[in-house]
């Protein structure tokens, strides 16, 4: 599996040129999209073709991780002839936010083929997506990806995260860790929200992951300073990720 950074920003930032959380993974030509979020259309056209993408698997309903379904239905919507459609696997409420966004009930269903998403594993092509809840919103996921049949090391993605440990079921020694880490070096300051360094520290001790690559450093914390924190609890690679990055899993 190719992992592709589209985006890996926070809800909010000054930083020039930070898009919202996105993640392209690709096998054999065919496409999984980890979340949406803001601005990163352009770079998901730039990588893959929109509407060939097997599914968008959407973390939790901050606007961060989905907003750009919104260009994304546009363009499914006008640029074809007939009309092209979007498998969308998202916690229940995303079609009624979507439509409320624009105030016009049946917005969503225009492009979207909505899937809810739930606790468990399924098969999206050549993808097998393990899912888990964990601590963020009320309706908050995270997960595995590998190349179905494969029990080799795969990705885990944390999504927004409030509590690491809810992260451990889904990581295997070896696996890549892909996790925010919005609190930086941390204290956190708001309890089961997101992660600090530490709280990375201690996932890794206790899951041997083969490296962790961090997200979602908000604005104000300092990325050496993270990078030390998780280190004091983990000695293999490590480093944040950019847009633009291609990473093999």
């Amino acid at each position: 599996m190719e992992l592709t950074v589209l985006g890996a920003g926070p809800a909010y930032t000054v930083r020039p040129g930070a898009l919202g959380s996105s993640y392209v993974v690709r096998v054999d030509g065919m496409a999984l999209v980890l979340d949406l979020g803001q601005g990163v259309f352009p770079s998901l056209a730039a990588v893959v073709e929109p509407s060939a993408v097997l599914g968008f698997v959407v973390s939790h309903l901050h606007p961060d991780h989905w907003i750009d379904l919104v260009p994304l239905r546009h363009y499914l919507r006008y640029e074809f002839e007939p009309p092209r459609r979007a498998r969308v696997i998202a916690p229940v409420d995303l079609v009624t936010r979507a439509d409320a966004l624009h105030r016009e009930p049946g917005w969503a269903a225009e492009s979207i083929d909505a899937d809810a998403l739930t606790v468990g594993r399924r098969t999206i092509g050549p993808f097998r997506l393990e899912t888990a809840k964990v601590r963020h919103t009320d309706d908050s996921y995270a997960f595995r990806v590998t190349v179905d049949g494969d029990d080799g090391p795969g990705l885990v993605y944390s999504g927004d995260c409030g509590v690491a440990a809810d992260l451990a079921p889904l990581v295997r020694p070896g696996d890549t860790l892909l996790t925010e880490v919005a609190f930086g070096p941390g204290p956190v300051p708001v309890p089961d929200l997101h992660l600090d360094g530490p709280a990375v520290a201690a996932l890794a001790r206790a899951t041997d992951p083969g490296r962790i690559f961090l997200t979602h450093l908000q604005m104000g914390y300092d990325p050496d300073e993270t990078i030390a924190a998780v280190r004091a609890g983990y000695e293999g690679p490590l480093s944040f990720v950019a847009p633009g990055d291609r990473i093999t899993i």
